[in-house]
């Protein structure tokens, strides 16, 4: 057998791209569909390569450092989420992106693309996200400004772009591989991007590793999270967390709570506790109706 990993998957058939670089197209063994286990892009797998025409197995699917269901990835090691002036960014969406990295052990980096429309934003979006160690950079897919500083944060990693459509995910993409990606256009009617890519495909180029995602601007909590567990993926509130006057505290408003006080004194952001408790309700929500 050989290993290698799964760079693309369409209609049961999988490509896998072994240690030296060369692409087989495999099947994977019904062993797999009996333990109800699909092979994600980017799985590390044992193979069995084929004979002329015919296709080869996948074998055997190695443990995955992480895992998402929408969309279907595995072993992502960093997640770039993207905004940008157009659309208006959604920042709840990227609250539940930076959830969904924390709760994975996922680094996070925020890249603010076409910054050069706005320049003040990066800094606003730094001043938001400080508190929870998130790295925030400026970037110009179109001028170039920033990408240096992007490529060498996505150096060792396996990349995953995530954000709203029309951000500009494609289009940095093609600029730090050369791959040609199709990209769209911010609709002019709704000023909300239209999306583009339709499936995932892992791109080793000029030394990186990118995932090409559709699908991370529908992402939701997961439905099986308690939601005591939710503070837990906020590093911003747990400098202040031990200093709240009932334990365990959900930060929703409890009298004496430190997480409260601290926004109140713009320790923390305001915004980042108001989307919290947005996300607190729906994981309540989704705790209650686990079993309906």
């Amino acid at each position: 057998m050989e290993k290698g990993r799964i760079i693309q998957g369409r209609g049961g058939l999988y490509t896998v791209r072994d240690e030296a670089g060369q692409g087989f197209v495999l099947r994977a063994k019904n062993k797999f569909r009996r333990a109800n286990i699909t092979p994600l892009v980017g799985d590390n797998v044992d193979f069995t390569p084929g004979r002329g025409e015919e296709h080869g197995w996948i074998e055997e699917i190695h443990p995955r450092r992480s895992y998402c269901l929408r969309p279907p990835v595995a072993n992502i090691t960093q997640l770039v989420i993207t905004l940008a002036p157009e659309p208006v960014p959604d920042l709840l969406l990227v609250d539940k992106l930076l959830v969904f990295s924390f709760h994975q052990r996922i680094e996070p980096v925020l890249a603010v693309n076409k910054a050069d429309l706005d320049p003040d934003m990066p800094g606003e979006i730094e001043q938001a996200y400080r508190g929870a160690g998130v790295k925030t950079l400026a970037l110009s897919a179109q001028t170039g400004d920033g990408l240096e500083g992007l490529r060498r944060a996505m150096a060792g990693h396996i990349t995953c772009f995530a954000g709203q459509s029309g951000v500009g995910k494609s289009t940095l993409i093609a600029a730090l591989t050369g791959e040609d990606l199709e990209t769209g256009e911010i609709s002019q009617r709704i000023r909300r991007g239209r999306q583009t890519t339709r499936h995932i495909s892992l791109i080793e180029k000029k030394g990186l590793q990118v995932l090409d995602t559709p699908g991370f601007s529908l992402l939701d909590l997961p439905e099986e999270m308690p939601p005591e567990d939710l503070r837990q993926d906020y590093p911003d509130f747990a400098h202040f967390a031990h200093q709240c006057r009932f334990a365990p505290c959900l930060h929703d408003r409890e009298p004496g709570c430190a997480v409260d006080q601290a926004a109140r004194e713009g320790k923390i952001d305001t915004g980042r506790l108001e989307r919290y408790r947005q996300l607190l309700s729906q994981a309540q929500d989704n705790w209650r109706e686990r079993y309906d």
